[in-house]
Parts: structure tokens; sequence; C-alpha cells
């Protein structure tokens, strides 16, 4: 009964403080399991900003007490809020709200207590134990003595103050308290004064839900970065690439992220070192203005690659450890294509999300021929039952069934007429027209065209494309329109009715890191290739980076392969679609590269290289910065974006070829030109890099599309053309033409446009080096991923699935049994 007159009471007080109150009330019999799964939920509630478990003593065990977090345990009985306030420690904590309402009353008695005793009689658990704190630190003593005591009369005659706690129904005669002495009892009877001690408790309990509230509101803030460098000791020689990253201890993922200003709430971790942080983050700090916005891109790469990916990490790492600016890197995930072909990619796995591509991608390829069977071997009427089965004498549409695009607005399956019903059941796809593929994360040349349906249940039947031939193929996954997507996966288009209608997958029902150095934090989100794809990160991770730096910060993102490709759909697609404005453009270039573009031999990947890129020649690196370097700086101007080249260093390059391409960069227009040596020594050989990027961040850029989307389709291929790569004109294929014709007459026609083009050449002849000119453009095909958002057109022969080389890297690839690590990935 006290206790229920206990929480009426508190209750009613909630309206008069703007307090709303929820009470949970729990069976009686209800089990620590039950108790336990009630405290989590309002633990991960964030309109919950504090908990009172008001329940029997029994009930209360540790784990019930611990399950609860101590920021919303406004009762201060957690393991954790007890701590806190032994060590005196109450920023984060609570103080319990009975224990703060008794001191409360030992303070404003008639007499000070200071100096002197106060016997706390009963009260073993959290409620004794924080009165003790409480009152050993305003100076009193604390004794304690429990009911059954034989001593009983004689402390309470020697005190100068008694709290009893736990008493029940015992009383202590008034003849054993000392004259004047202060008695509170901490559980009253129901007389007068119930409803004053229970105000003053309750007061202070709400006072820590305020206390909670007003914490939560301030950790929404926008935090102040304090990032700890990890240390770096660059050795002479230097060791391989795998050496050095296995000799750093990664920071752990929890302590970077509270480093860098996430909430707990907003990590969600897999493993020690790498975690996903939810786009919540958006909404906290939506109010927070953008940091610096930079482009790393490059020169038309060798098949080698030139290093943007170590130039990223290296200037975020010079930024981040040695010019004390936040900087975030934001990076592809690496395709296992690549990793098992040419190049060995920093992670074979990462979070799983490529493979979560293939698997959506694959799961609408699957249902796409699973369609096209089921309708050439069905009634109209057998269909119907099938996609809408009756259910215990009910027949319902599910929510996703119901597709504006069918132009049927009844919701009652029965009120369709026999041509309603063969319009909902029929997508009547033309096997001719599917655009759809299958896609696989590895380099597989055989996938590029297969034969399916071939067992005897499919064979002979009107699958995807079988009405003609029984033909499809495969794409790398990261060529994928799903990998590439800003809006729902419901627009894409994955082909066309016989009556020129887009079938979407809507219509078939399936659309609902760090440095080594700084202990930099890294995004790695979204993995598409730029020579088919549009090969840079996401919107959501460049957006993410850019509130998290602050103002003053720096993001870093880079573009795949030269920035005729990479760096062109940066701007023209991701920008577009992104509003996000770059302030800088890094430009990465090396010497080998140079003395290709400059008439320099053949360069290979798994060859030796010739004596000309080991050996100075100036006369090469001239003749490679006259032609491909000069034209990728003024690519950049096209867009109004200042440009900073960065010369990736080798062990090979001499002092007076560095100095001779930083000359000429200068003279080309870039705002500067800067040697780049964090392959030796880490951060600090990025420093000149990161103090030329601060001060061309600091002027102001002029940003423009290179073109407008209504521009008809043809007019954007050949602005792009001509503009970037250098071709008087283009060549559109009979089947080109066409499907542009399609693409207008369906509305596609202001999208922009994704080359899917050779990385090793301006033009779409990959041995043609330098900027080569008087090329005429063919366009073999035009794709549309209108789900993503763009056009793509087949530049040559460009083909969407990459083939594996003689020698591949996984050759070198191994799981090393003792130590349980991965070989051969650098």
């Amino acid at each position: 009964m006290q206790q229920f007159k206990q929480l009426t009471i508190s209750l009613s007080i909630c309206p008069q403080i703007g307090l709303n109150i929820t009470q949970i009330c729990l069976a009686k019999e209800c089990s620590e399991d039950e108790i336990v799964e009630e405290v989590l939920k309002l633990n991960e509630d964030p309109r919950v900003h504090g908990v009172y478990l008001h329940l029997p003593p029994a009930s209360l065990t540790s784990r019930v007490l611990n399950t609860l977090k101590p920021e919303k345990d406004i009762d201060g009985i957690s393991d954790l809020n007890m701590g806190r306030l032994v060590r005196g420690d109450l920023s984060k904590g609570f103080v319990s709200p009975l224990a703060s309402a008794v001191l409360d009353l030992l303070e404003k008695h008639d007499v000070p207590l200071e100096g002197k005793t106060v016997l706390l009689v009963g009260g073993e658990g959290p409620l004794g134990l924080a009165l003790q704190c409480l009152i050993e630190r305003r100076g009193m003593a604390a004794l304690k003595s429990n009911w059954s005591s034989e001593s009983l009369q004689r402390q309470v005659m020697q005190a100068d103050a008694v709290v009893l706690l736990g008493a029940g129904n015992l009383d202590i005669p008034p003849t054993w308290f000392r004259p004047r002495a202060a008695v509170i009892r901490c559980e009253p009877t129901l007389g007068s004064g119930i409803a004053e001690y229970v105000v003053i408790v309750t007061l202070r309990g709400f006072k820590n839900v305020v206390h909670s509230c007003s914490r939560w509101i301030q950790e929404q803030q926008y935090r102040p970065w304090h990032l700890r460098s990890l240390k770096l000791q660059p050795l002479t020689p230097v060791p391989s690439d795998i050496e050095i990253s296995r000799a750093q201890t990664p920071k752990p993922v929890n302590q970077l992220a509270e480093e860098i200003g996430l909430l707990p709430e907003e990590l969600e971790a897999y493993g020690r070192s790498k975690a996903k942080v939810r786009l919540s983050l958006l909404d906290r700090l939506h109010a927070q203005p953008d940091g610096k916005y930079v482009l790393v891109a490059g020169i038309t790469p060798t098949p080698l690659g030139e290093g943007k990916s170590t130039v990223t990490i290296g200037l975020v790492q010079a930024l981040s450890a040695h010019l004390k600016l936040n900087s975030f890197a934001c990076l592809r995930q690496p395709s296992q294509g690549p990793t098992f072909g040419v190049k060995g990619h920093f992670n074979l796995h990462l979070t799983g999300d490529i493979h979560a591509i293939t698997a959506a991608n694959n799961l609408v390829a699957a249902a796409i021929d699973a369609r096209m069977l089921h309708e050439a071997t069905q009634s109209d009427k057998a269909l119907y039952n099938r996609l809408v089965p009756s259910v215990n004498g009910v027949r319902r549409f599910s929510p996703i069934q119901i597709s504006k695009r069918l132009g049927i607005n009844k919701t009652d399956p029965a009120a369709l007429t026999p041509q309603e019903v063969s319009t909902f059941v029929r997508l009547d796809l033309d096997p001719s027209k599917i655009t759809w593929q299958r896609v696989v994360d590895t380099n597989d040349r055989f996938l590029r065209k297969i034969t399916v349906g071939q067992a005897s249940t499919e064979k002979g039947q009107y699958q995807r494309g079988m009405q003609h031939h029984p033909f499809t193929g495969f794409d790398i996954a990261v060529a994928s329109e799903i990998m590439d997507m800003k809006n729902r996966l419901a627009r894409i288009v994955v082909g066309t009715s016989r009556s020129g209608q887009p079938v979407t997958t809507e219509d078939l029902v399936i659309s609902t890191g760090k440095t080594l150095e700084s202990g930099t934090p890294v995004f790695v989100h979204a993995g598409p290739f730029a020579n088919i794809a549009h090969g840079n990160s996401s919107v959501l991770a460049d957006k993410l980076a850019l509130k998290l730096v602050g103002r003053d910060g720096f993001v870093v993102t880079e573009a795949g392969f030269g920035a005729d490709i990479g760096m062109e759909k940066f701007f023209n697609i991701k920008c577009r679609a992104s509003g996000l404005r770059p302030n800088v453009v890094v430009l990465v270039a090396t010497v080998r590269a140079l003395k290709m573009h400059g008439g320099g031999p053949n360069v290979s990947a798994g060859a030796p290289l010739p004596k000309e890129y080991i050996d100075e020649n100036l006369s090469l690196v001239a003749g490679g910065c006259h032609s491909n370097l000069r034209k990728q700086i003024q690519i950049a101007h096209l867009f109004g974006v200042p440009v900073v080249v960065a010369l990736n260093v080798f062990t090979t390059d001499t002092k007076a070829e560095i100095d001779l391409v930083c000359q000429i960069a200068k003279e080309c227009g870039a705002s500067d030109a800067v040697p780049c040596h964090h392959w030796a020594q880490g951060g600090r050989g990025s420093l000149e890099l990161a103090q030329a990027v601060n001060e061309a961040a600091s002027r102001s850029s002029k940003f423009q599309f290179l073109y407008n989307t209504e521009t008809p389709i043809a007019e954007k291929i050949k602005t792009i053309a001509q503009k970037v790569y250098g071709a008087d004109d283009i060549e559109l294929s009979p089947a080109a033409k066409a499907k542009i014709d399609y693409y207008n007459q369906q509305g596609y026609g202001s999208l922009p446009i994704c080359m899917a083009k050779t990385h090793l050449s301006l033009s779409h002849m990959p041995d043609k080096k330098g900027a080569p000119t008087g090329f005429v453009l063919p366009i073999r095909d035009v794709r549309a991923s209108v789900g993503a958002g763009f056009i793509y057109p087949l530049v040559g022969t460009m083909s969407t699935m990459p083939g594996l080389p003689t020698r591949p890297c996984f050759y070198d690839i191994d799981l090393d049994p003792a130590t349980e690590e991965i070989t051969g990935l650098f």
C-alpha cells in the first residue's frame, strides 16, 4: 500500500513539471529474462531519458540492474553508477534520489551536523552505500548497523542523526534518541507528512530525468575531435606493404568512433577494427557545416596503377597527424575481380556489401526467368490464383502487389475484371529486350555469354532470351546497377514488354577503416569500377564524413582510373546527384606513367619494367607532361576546380625528373605540384601535399557541369568525347541509335551519361598513349541504369566482365594455418 501510494503521488506530479511518464506493468510472476528484455527495449528507445525500476527487491538482481544503461538509471543503483559515486565522479552518472533527499533533510536540520556522527540502520544494498558516500563527502562520519544488532540501542543513543532504512513495521522507542538528534525514516507510516516526504524524493528523481535529457541533448550536438595519432616508425629499406600493415596495431573501432564524435548507438561493429555507421548521424548533424571536399584523381595509368589510393591515405595522414586538421578518407570497397586478377587489395570481404549486392542482383535475374516461365506455362486464372492466393477463404493483395503502373486502383482482388486480371498477371516481357544480367565478383571471361535453361524442366520454355536463343551473360558485381543506386530499387528497369512498356523490379515485386599512422577514420562504401560504372564511393559516405570533420576539416575521396573517366563521372554524375561541390582536385602522376605517355615502351603487369623506366630519361618525362598530364589538368579546369598535382615518387625516380614534372605541371595550369614520399615516410612524406591542398582549398572555385542534362543523349555523349577525350566526333552503331530513340520515348533522355571506356587511353584504343587527337569515338551500344540514374554507352570493344590474366594474383594468395593470416595480398 505504501509503495502504491508513493507511486501514485509521483505520477500525479509529472504533468506539473512537463514530464511524460509511461508506466510499464509486468506480471507478478514474470521472470528475470522478461524483465531484462523489457529493459533492453527501453535502453534503445531514444524517446526514453530515464528508467525507474519499481520492482520487488528479489527482482532487482545484479543482472537486471546492470542491463539498464547507466545514463538512463535515474535511481543510480547500477554497479557503474555506484562506482562513479564512490569515486566521486558524478559528471555522467546519477545519485539515488532517496539518498539525495535524505542528505537534504540532514543538511536542513536545526543543528549543523558537520563533524557529527550519522547512524544508518538497515539498508545493506545500493541505497545504504550511496548514503554512506554522500554523508562522508559532507564531512560527517557514517556508521552502519542492522536491526538485529545487540548494540543497536547504544549506537542510536550515541548518534547525532539516525537514518532508518528498510524498517518495515519495526520501531525504535523515542527514549533511545539523543536530544535534538535528527531522525529520518525512509519508509514512513501512512500518516501526516507522507506527501511531503514523497514529493522531496520524487522531485529528486525527476531532476535526474531532466539531467539525463539535458545530457542527451548535449550529446546530439557536434563534438570536437580528440584523435590520438598512432606512432609510425619509418624503416630503411622500406618493408613490403603487408609487413608494414601487420607491424601496426589497429586502433579499436569503438575508440576511434569516440575520438571523432560518434555516439555508441550510431556504430554497428564488425569485429574489432571495422564497423558500419548508422545514417541517423545525418539527422543528428544536419545543421553542422560541411568540411572541405577533395577529390583524388590521376593521369591515364599504366596497367600497374599509379597509387591514387596510397596518395589518398598519405594525404589524410598528413592532414590529421601533422597539420592537426580533422580529415576523413572515403574509398570504394575493392572488388574481388582485381584482387585475384592484377592487384592485391586491402580486404577480401570487409562487411560483405558486395556479396549482398551480388545476391540482390541475381535475385532479380532469377525472378525475371521464373516469371517468364510461369507466364508461358499457365493460364490467367491459374496465375492469379497463385499470385493472389485465398488464405482461410480470404483473398488479399500484398501491399507490394498494388502497382500504380498497371492502372488498377482496386484493392479487392475479387473486383477485378478478366481484362484487369490478365493485365495484373502478365508482364509479357519481350525475351529479346531483357537488359538485366547476372553478376559475380570474379573476373571470369567465360561468363560473358552463356547458355541457360538446359534442364528438362525448363528447356524450350519462354525464358530470358529463349524465344530466339538460350543465351544470357554475366557482368562483374561492381558493374551492377544496384551498386550505383541512389533511388529506390523499384525504379530499376529490367526489360521491355512486347507492347513496348518498361518493366521494373517493382513489377516483379522485389522492391521493398582507418589509416596506419594517424588512426584517421576511413569510410569504405560501394565499389563501382570507373571504366564500366561511375568509379566513386557512395554519396552517403561523403556526406557523413563532411558533417563529422567540421567546417575546417577535410574529406578526401578518390575517383577511379584517370581524370577523364573517374573524375568526369564524379563531377557530372555524383556531384549532380549529391549537390556537393569539390574544393580541390589532387591529380596523381608518376614518372613511369609520364614516360609511357612520352613515348616509352609498353608496360605489362607481371613483366619486368624496361630500362627506360628505371634509368633517368628527361625527354620521355617531358613528353608525357606536355601530353597526358596537360590534358588531364585541362579536363579538371573544364569544371572550374583548382588542381594540385601529386607526384607519387618511386625509388627509381631521380631529382631531375621530379623537379621537371613539378615545373611543367605548374606551367600547365596546376595551382601547385609537389613530390609525395608517403610510401616510405608515411604522413610526413605527404606534408607538402597537405599544405598545398589546404592552401588551394582556401581559394574560391567556380564549379560548373560539363553539360546540361536536358541536352539530347547523343549530344551529351559527343560533348564528353570531344571536350574530355579529345575526339573529333562520335559514331553511333545502329543498335546504339535504336536504344537512344527508345530511351527518349520512355522519358530517360534527361539522365546524365556514364561512359564505359578503356582506362588505358584517353581514346577508345588502349595502345594510344599521351593525348590522342583526330579519332572518332565508336559507340557500340547504349544501356540505361534507370534506378541508379544514368545512361551508359559502351565504347568500342569495352566489356562489362573483365578476364583474368595469364598469371593471376591468386597464385600468391594463401592462408597461413599457423598464424591464420592471409598472405600475398600486397
